[in-house]
């Protein structure tokens, strides 16, 4: 674990958490429809896989990422 001033707070941000929950779903989805043989909702998946890249990507550049204005660090 680093605590460099400069620490970007390793994802600790909602961007990061709201990003990897949409992708994490979309993965989880993907695998259940590569099972069940379903290869449009495995493409749908996929797309948002995407979605939730961009989402994270957007909610950063909004000021919600670890760098951001409108996140407040918690100190441990």
């Amino acid at each position: 674990m680093s605590n460099h001033i400069g620490d970007p707070g390793h994802g600790h941000s909602p961007a990061a958490w709201t990003a990897v929950v949409i992708m994490l779903v979309a993965v989880t989805l993907g695998t259940l429809f590569y099972w069940f043989d379903m290869p449009i909702l495995v493409w749908a998946s996929a797309g948002l896989l995407v979605v939730g890249l961009l989402v994270g990507w957007i909610m950063a550049r909004a000021g919600y990422g670890a760098r951001g204005p409108k996140y407040a660090k918690k100190e441990h």
